[in-house]
Parts: structure tokens; C-alpha cells; sequence
């Protein structure tokens, strides 16, 4: 494996300037979250007054938002929201599970590092640590998402694939940072409030998607590729199942 990994073919990673990102993280968690409604204006000046940067940052990430699918952009008016719907919903997570199953597939193809694979088992690890503590909250929620975002991003890093790194970007019309049932406005507005409220103990798909983890990690250190893709796939599509079975208010 290690000899592999030192062989292959490096693609340069995706550099983005710090302040484009901080925007982006910024204006994507607003919509998303519904503080910026659909059809709201999105002015550079003000969105650079609020997050602290300069406007050129601000016009940057503002592009990114627009290629997302995120963002409009009038030439006479600028930028505004765009609508999401509960179906945008779904077909994103479809997306991203076809795209993420070959990222982990071809991640293991490919070969993954000794120092690699040791920040994989430390995500692992951690996501572990959050849920043997048997409270939720909030802030613990967001705590276990960061790592599970982080997770996610390594074997998409580990993939070497950049046109796949870049098609997942457009699938991002939902929180990362939550459960989507009750953070997203969209979602939440089908789903009864008893599914939306946060529990003081690991949800059970929490619990799941642990365990995923857990089995797609062993894929990968086994070196069985179309095993790694196939659980990558099937933990995907299990928050879109989720979804489906709770949102009642079609």
C-alpha cells in the first residue's frame, strides 16, 4: 500500500484563499439555514462589512454560490437566493452518493498513505469518543458533523480526482453541520416537529452512521475498493431514506 501511495500521481490540491472560504462557509450556512431567504439580495458590500473581509473575497465566494446552484445572478441586479425545494433535496444526496462511492472506490485504487490513513482512523476515533459519552446537544452535534465533514473531505482529498472534488460542491444544497430535518427550513417545513426535536442522547442514525464508518474504513484498509464504494454509496443513501420515511408533509 505505502508503496503504491508514494508512486502515484499527485493532482494539486484545491487551494482557495482563506477569506473566500470564510465567506463561503459563512453566506452557504445563511441560505441553508434559511436566514437568508429565497429571492433576498445579496449585497458584497455588506456581506464584506459583516464577515470582516474585503469585497473581493466576498465577489469570489459569491461566484462559487452561483456555480453551486446556490445563487442567481442578475447582470443589472447582482446576486439574489435561489428557491430550494424538498425535491433539490433529494436529488443533491442522490448525487452525492454516486459521486462520493467512486471517490472511495477509486481513493483505494489509488492507495492511500500511512499518514493518511492514520487521520482516517483518527476521525473514526473521534466520531467514537462524541457518541461513548452518551449525551447530545447542540454543540455536540455540530462537534460530531465538523468530524464527519472532515472525514468525508479526506477520501474525497485521497480520490486524487478533482472533477469529482468539484461535482460534490454542487450537491451541497443542505446543512453539513446538523441534522438537515430540523436545521433546513426546506425540510423542515414537511417534517412533524416530534422528528425534529434534538435529543439529549445519540440519535439512532447518528449511531449508524458510525458504525458505516467503522465498516468503510476496514474496506479501505483491506484494500477492497468496490467493498469501500459500495458502503460509501449505501451511508448516503441512508439519510436520504431517512428523510423520505420521516417527511410526512408531502
Amino acid at each position: 500500500m505505502t508503496d503504491r501511495a508514494t508512486a502515484r500521481e499527485e493532482l494539486p490540491p484545491q487551494v482557495a484563499e482563506p477569506a473566500t472560504m470564510t465567506v463561503l462557509t459563512r453566506v452557504r450556512e445563511l441560505i441553508v439555514t434559511g436566514q437568508a431567504a429565497a429571492g433576498s439580495w445579496l449585497k458584497a458590500e455588506a456581506l464584506a462589512k459583516q464577515v470582516g473581509v474585503s469585497r473581493t473575497p466576498v465577489r469570489s465566494a459569491l461566484a462559487v454560490l452561483t456555480a453551486e446552484g446556490l445563487v442567481s445572478y442578475s447582470v443589472n441586479k447582482g446576486y439574489a437566493v435561489k428557491e430550494i425545494t424538498l425535491r433539490d433535496i433529494f436529488d443533491a444526496i442522490d448525487a452525492r452518493s454516486v459521486l462520493e462511492s467512486r471517490a472511495c472506490c477509486l481513493s483505494v485504487d489509488y492507495g492511500w498513505s500511512d499518514a493518511e490513513l492514520v487521520e482516517l482512523r483518527g476521525y473514526v476515533q473521534a466520531s467514537a469518543a462524541i457518541l461513548q459519552c452518551g449525551e447530545w446537544s447542540e454543540g455536540i452535534e455540530r462537534n460530531w458533523y465538523v468530524i464527519n465533514r472532515n472525514l468525508h473531505a479526506l477520501i474525497m482529498n485521497v480520490s486524487r480526482n478533482s472533477a469529482i472534488r468539484n461535482a460534490v460542491r454542487m450537491t451541497l444544497l443542505y446543512p453539513i453541520f446538523g441534522d438537515i430535518a430540523r436545521l433546513s427550513p426546506v425540510v423542515a417545513s414537511h417534517v412533524p416537529q416530534r422528528f425534529r426535536l434534538l435529543p439529549t442522547q445519540p440519535p439512532g442514525y447518528i449511531l449508524e452512521m458510525h458504525q458505516d464508518y467503522v465498516t468503510i474504513l476496514n474496506a479501505i484498509e483491506s484494500e477492497d475498493a468496490g467493498l469501500a464504494g459500495e458502503l460509501m454509496l449505501r451511508h448516503i443513501l441512508k439519510e436520504r431514506s431517512r428523510l423520505a420515511g420521516i417527511a410526512t408533509r408531502l
